[in-house]
C-alpha cells in the first residue's frame, strides 16, 4: 500500500530535487532516482505550472492505488503538500510564497523505458526477451481493462509508458490520461484527452 510522504523527506532524498539525481523529464513533471527506506524509488515531482489540479491528481493517485499487478508500475508513495515559505524581493518588500508539491513516487525501473532501450541499445537478439515484454504488456493491459474492479482505459500507452525492470520484466506506467469505468460500461466515447507525456 502507498504511503503519505513529506515534501521534507522528499527534498532530503532527492538532494532538493536537484538536477543530478533527475532521470527524466515530461510533458508534467520531473523524474528523480532516489532510496527510501533502502529502496531505489522514482519521484515524480509535477510541474505546478502545468495545471495539474487536485481532482488530477487524485485521479491518478486512486487509479495507481486500485491496481497491483506484475506488469504495472507498483506506487510506493505520494505527496499533496503546500509550504510556505518567507521571501525578502530585491525591493526590500516580503512575502510568503506558497509551494504545492505534487509527487508520485514509484519502485525504480533499472532497465529505464522501453523507447530508450529500442533507440541505440540492443535488446538482444533473443526471441524470449522480446516476447516477455510483449507478453508482460499485454498482459499488463488486459488486467486494467478487464482484470480491475472498475476498467481502467491508459489512453497514453506507448514504449516511453512501458518501463523494464532489472531482468526486462515489462511494467505499464504514466496513468496520466487514464479513465475509469464500471464493468457495466461495455462502449466508450472519449471525447477530451489530457495528460502526461
Amino acid at each position: 500500500m502507498a504511503i503519505e510522504i513529506e515534501s521534507s523527506e522528499l527534498r532530503r532524498i532527492t538532494n532538493d530535487f536537484s538536477d543530478a539525481q533527475k532521470v527524466g523529464s515530461g510533458g508534467y513533471g520531473d523524474v528523480y532516482k532516489a532510496v527510501y527506506n533502502g529502496e531505489a524509488i522514482a519521484v515524480k515531482l509535477l510541474h505546478a505550472t502545468k495545471g495539474i489540479d487536485d481532482k488530477q491528481f487524485i485521479k491518478e493517485l486512486r487509479n495507481h492505488m486500485k491496481v497491483q499487478h506484475p506488469n504495472i508500475v507498483r506506487l510506493v508513495g505520494y505527496c499533496n503538500e503546500e509550504t510556505k515559505k518567507y521571501i525578502e524581493l530585491p525591493d526590500g518588500t516580503s512575502v510568503f510564497g506558497r509551494h504545492i508539491y505534487k509527487v508520485l513516487c514509484f519502485e525504480y525501473m533499472v532497465g529505464r523505458s522501453l523507447d530508450k532501450r529500442l533507440s541505440g541499445i540492443s535488446l538482444g537478439d533473443e526471441w524470449c526477451t522480446h516476447y516477455q515484454i510483449i507478453k508482460g504488456t499485454c498482459e499488463g493491459l488486459c488486467y486494467l481493462h478487464n482484470g480491475c474492479e472498475s476498467r481502467i482505459l491508459h489512453l497514453d500507452l506507448k514504449p516511453a509508458n512501458v518501463l523494464l525492470d532489472k531482468s526486462m520484466k515489462p511494467k505499464i506506467a504514466d496513468f496520466g490520461l487514464s479513465r475509469i469505468y464500471t464493468a457495466s460500461r461495455s462502449h466508450t466515447k472519449v471525447d477530451s484527452v489530457s495528460g502526461t507525456t
